[in-house]
C-alpha cells in the first residue's frame, strides 16, 4: 500500500470528518516537499558517492596490484643473481678441482721438489732433464684441456721459481700476486678476481700490452708431511668464462649483471661501455672496456640525462649497492637507488667472502615498473572519466533512477532458478559460484552450485554434468547428496545440494588445534565408510584433504561428516573417450596425495585414496600435513621416497600405537603394504582403545562450545562449509599449480 494511503486511512480513523481534508491536504503537500528535498540530495549525492567509492576501490586496487608486481620483480631479481652466484661459485669450484688435481699429481710434485731444491735459474743452457720443460710439459696436457694459459710455480719465500713467461722465474714481491700467494702459501685453493697483468699479454683483441686483465686459479703443493711448500698458480682468461656467465644475468633493454673487487672496482664488463664513454667515464679509444677500468660509484646526478658531478670519480662514494655488498652483505632494493652512471635502478646483489668479490643485477627503474606507470596512467584515465560519467549522471538521474529500477527487478528475476531461489552467495571459484538458496515449495535450505557463464563450453559442460553424475550415485550417509540438475532458459547450468552448515577440517584444525585421538577415530570412521561405497562403484576420490571433509550437526547428531568434491574423481571403468578428467594428468593436492599419483597418474586407484585418509588423520592428531617443503617439487620428492616421523614424535602428541600404526600403514610407499580397502582400514581402526571415547554428549558438548553457543560466531563457518566443493579447489597456490589438466581447475 501507498505510503500516503496508509497514514490517512489511519488518520481517518482518529480524526474528524470535517478535518479530514484540510489534514489530508498538507499532509500530502509535506510529503511531496520531503520528496522533492531528498530527490535534490540524489542528484548531488549518488554521482559523487559513486566517483569517491570508486576511485577509493581503483586506489587500493592500484597499489596491491604495484605491491604484487614489486613482489614479482623482487622475487626474480634475488632468484638471477642467487641463480649468477652459484653459477659463479661452481665455475670457481672446478678451476680450484683441476688446479688441486694439478699440485698433488705425483710427477709434477717429483718435478716441483726438484726445481726447489736445485733452483736452476730458467736463462740457464737446458739440459736433456732441465726441470723447467719437464714441469711444463707435464703441465701442458691439462692446462690446455682446462684452458689456462700459463702457470706460476712460487716457494714458500714468495719467490717465483718456475714460469711460462721466463721474465717472472726469480721474481719476488710482486704487489698484484701477494694476496693469492699469501692465501695459497696457508693452504687454501681459489680463484683471484681479475687484476691488470705484470707482463706483455695479448687482449681480447688481440694486442699484446701490459694491464690486461687476468685473474689466477692457486693451489697449495705439499711435501709427503703435508705441508706445504710452494704454490702453483694457473692463468685464467676472464673473457672467456668468466665475463660471459655474468652476461647471461642481462635482461630486456636495461638489466645487467656484473662483478667488483674490494676497491669497489668493476671487475667484469659493463653493458654501456658505449654510453660510458660518451659520458666520459671510460677513455675514448678503440676497444675500451670497462673491466678494471670503472669505479662503482654514485656520481649523484643522472649523467645518461646530461648532468655531470662536481667531484672527481675518486672522491665519490660507492653506491648503495656496492657499499653494503662489500661490507660483506648480500641484499634487494626495489625501491630505487642510483647506479654508476647516476641512473635511477633497482638492485639484487650477493658478497661471496671467500674471492673478495660482489655479483649484482641492476634494472633500469623506469623500465624494471614500467607496468606500473601504465597501470597509473590508466587509473588516472579511469578516474577522470568516472568524473566526466559524474557529470552524465547529474544530468540523466532520473532517467538512471528509471533505469536502476528495471535492472533491480531484472537482477530479483534473475534469483529464481527453476524451483530454486537464490539467497546468498557462499563462494566462487574458477569455474562456478556456490549460493545458498531454497526450494520454493519445499522451503529446504539448498545450497546451489552455479557455472560461470563466461566458462560453458563442451569440457567445462561435460565435467560439470560429470560431478553431478557421478555424485548422484552414491547414497552413503557421510557423502554430501545432490538433490537436482538442470539449466536456465539464458544457459546457466546449476545444481542444487544439500546445505552444510558445518566447518571443514582444515578450519577445525586452524581454529582449534589438535583434535583428540578418539575424535579423530570417529571422523575417520565416517570418511572410510563414504570412500568405501564409492570404491566399491569403481570410483576413486583423487582429491581427499581436509578442506574437502566437512564436520557437521545433521538431525540432532553431531560430528557428521560429509565427503565433498568429488570433480576430481576417476572412474576405475571408464570408457575411453569419455569427456571426464584425463587421468594422464596429475590431479590433487600435493599435500595429501600419494606416491604413486605422482608418479603414475594413470595408475590410482583404492589405495591411493586410503594414503589420502591417512594423511588427513596424521594432519588432524599433529595439526601439520605429513611432509612440508619449500616448493612443490621437493614436497613431491618427499611423498616419494621420505618415511614419515610417526605423529608421536611430532611435538606433544598423545596417540596410541594402534591408531599410529593404522595412520602409518596407510602412508606406506607401497601400495600393497596398504589396507586394502576403505573398510579394511574402518575395522582396524575401530579396534583402537579409543574408539568408542568420544560420546555423543562430548560431541554435543563441542558444538554447543564452540559452533552453536556464541552469537559472536565466525559467520564464515557455515558459509565456507557449503561452498567447501567449490573453496576445495581454491586451497593454496602449490594445490593449484599442482592441477595441470585444465579441466581440473574449478
Amino acid at each position: 500500500m501507498n505510503p500516503l494511503k496508509r497514514l490517512n486511512r489511519s488518520r481517518n480513523s482518529r480524526v474528524h470528518p470535517d478535518a479530514h481534508i484540510t489534514w489530508a491536504s498538507r499532509s500530502i503537500s509535506a510529503t511531496v516537499t520531503r520528496t522533492g528535498l531528498y530527490l535534490q540530495k540524489q542528484l548531488w549525492i549518488w554521482p559523487i558517492v559513486a566517483v569517491v567509492v570508486l576511485s577509493t576501490i581503483g586506489y587500493f586496487m592500484g597499489n596491491a596490484i604495484e605491491s604484487t608486481i614489486k613482489g614479482n620483480v623482487s622475487s626474480g631479481m634475488q632468484t638471477l643473481v642467487d641463480l649468477e652466484a652459484e653459477m659463479l661459485t661452481k665455475w670457481f669450484s672446478v678451476q680450484e678441482s683441476a688446479a688441486e688435481a694439478l699440485a698433488n699429481d705425483a710427477t709434477v710434485r717429483r718435478t716441483v721438489y726438484q726445481l726447489f731444491q736445485t733452483e736452476q735459474p730458467a736463462s740457464s743452457p737446458a739440459s736433456p732433464d732441465d726441470p723447467h720443460k719437464e714441469l711444463a710439459a707435464e703441465l701442458g696436457p691439462a692446462m690446455s684441456a682446462h684452458d689456462f694459459d700459463s702457470y706460476l710455480l712460487i716457494d714458500k719465500s714468495k719467490r717465483i721459481v718456475s714460469a711460462t713467461h721466463a721474465a717472472l722465474v726469480g721474481e719476488q714481491g710482486i704487489s698484484e700476486y701477494e694476496p693469492f700467494i699469501d692465501r695459497a702459501l696457508a693452504g687454501e685453493a681459489f680463484v683471484s678476481p681479475p687484476f691488470p697483468s705484470v707482463v706483455m699479454m695479448k687482449d681480447a683483441d688481440g694486442r699484446s700490452r701490459m694491464g690486461v686483465p687476468t685473474m689466477y686459479v692457486c693451489a697449495p703443493i705439499r711435501d709427503p708431511s703435508f705441508q706445504v711448500v710452494g704454490v702453483l698458480a694457473l692463468q685464467i682468461r676472464p673473457e672467456r668464462e668468466f665475463i660471459p656467465i655474468l652476461q647471461l644475468g642481462r635482461t630486456g633493454e636495461s638489466g645487467e649483471t656484473y662483478a667488483f673487487n674490494e676497491d669497489g672496482i668493476m671487475i667484469s664488463n659493463s653493458r654501456f661501455d658505449e654510453e660510458l664513454i660518451l659520458m666520459g667515464l671510460l677513455p675514448d679509444q678503440p676497444h675500451s672496456h670497462s673491466i678494471l677500468q670503472m669505479s662503482v660509484r654514485d656520481p649523484g646526478v643522472d649523467m645518461t640525462r646530461g648532468f655531470r658531478p662536481n667531484r672527481r670519480r675518486s672522491q665519490l662514494p660507492l653506491t648503495t649497492m656496492a657499499a653494503d655488498a662489500i661490507a660483506g652483505n648480500s641484499g634487494l632494493n626495489v625501491d630505487g637507488y642510483r647506479d654508476y652512471r647516476g641512473k635511477n635502478v633497482i638492485g639484487a646483489w650477493r658478497w661471496l667472502p671467500k674471492y673478495q668479490m660482489g655479483v649484482a643485477i641492476e634494472v633500469d627503474a623506469d623500465q624494471a615498473f614500467r607496468p606500473i606507470v601504465i597501470l597509473q596512467r590508466t587509473f588516472l584515465t579511469i578516474f577522470i572519466l568516472l568524473m566526466l560519467c559524474a557529470i552524465v549522471i547529474f544530468a540523466f538521474t532520473l532517467i538512471v533512477a528509471r533505469l536502476q529500477r528495471q535492472s533491480r527487478e531484472a537482477v530479483i528475476e534473475a534469483q529464481q532458478l527453476g524451483q530454486y531461489t537464490l539467497d546468498q552467495k557462499l563462494g566462487e571459484g574458477a569455474m562456478g559460484v556456490v549460493y545458498k538458496g531454497h526450494h520454493s515449495m519445499l522451503r529446504r535450505p539448498t545450497a546451489i552450485k552455479l557455472l560461470h557463464a563466461d566458462k560453458v563450453n563442451d569440457t567445462s559442460i561435460a565435467r560439470f554434468e560429470r560431478e553431478v553424475q557421478i555424485t548422484c550415485q552414491l547414497n552413503h550417509s557421510n557423502t554430501i547428496a545432490i538433490y537436482d540438475y538442470g539449466r536456465t532458459p539464458e544457459g546457466v547450468f546449476y545444481y542444487a545440494m544439500e546445505y552444510l552448515d558445518g566447518i571443514d577440517l582444515q578450519d577445525l584444525v586452524n581454529k582449534y588445534g589438535t583434535q583428540s585421538e578418539a575424535r579423530v577415530i570417529h571422523i575417520l570412521l565416517q570418511i572410510c565408510g563414504s570412500l568405501f561405497e564409492a570404491h566399491s562403484q569403481g570410483l576413486v576420490h583423487r582429491d581427499i584433504k581436509p578442506a574437502n571433509v566437512m564436520l557437521n550437526r545433521r538431525g540432532c547428531e553431531p560430528d557428521v561428516v560429509k565427503v565433498l568434491d568429488f570433480g576430481l574423481v576417476k572412474a576405475v571403468d571408464r570408457t575411453e573417450g569419455s569427456p571426464a578428467n584425463e587421468g594422464s594428468s596429475m590431479s590433487g593436492t600435493p599435500l595429501y596425495m600419494s606416491p604413486e599419483s605422482i608418479q603414475a597418474p594413470m595408475t590410482v586407484d583404492a589405495c591411493s585414496d586410503i594414503y589420502a585418509v591417512g594423511a588427513v588423520g596424521y594432519f588432524l592428531l599433529t595439526g601439520k600435513p605429513v611432509f612440508e617443503a619449500a616448493n612443490l617439487v621437493d614436497l613431491c620428492q618427499k611423498h616419494i621416497e621420505e618415511s614419515p616421523v610417526p605423529p608421536s614424535k611430532r611435538g606433544n602428541v598423545k596417540v596410541s600405537s594402534q591408531l599410529e600404526d593404522a595412520i602409518m600403514g596407510c602412508l606406506e610407499k607401497s601400495r600393497a603394504k596398504r589396507p586394502q580397502t576403505a573398510r579394511d582400514l574402518g575395522i582396524l581402526i575401530s579396534k583402537c582403545a579409543a574408539a568408542s571415547d568420544w560420546t555423543i554428549e562430548e560431541a554435543d558438548r563441542w558444538w554447543g562450545r564452540h559452533e552453536r553457543g556464541s552469537e559472536n560466531r565466525d559467520s564464515t563457518t557455515s558459509t565456507a562449509g557449503s561452498s567447501s566443493t567449490e573453496s576445495a579447489a581454491m586451497d593454496a597456490t602449490m594445490d593449484q599449480s599442482f592441477n595441470e589438466s585444465p579441466n581440473d581447475s574449478d
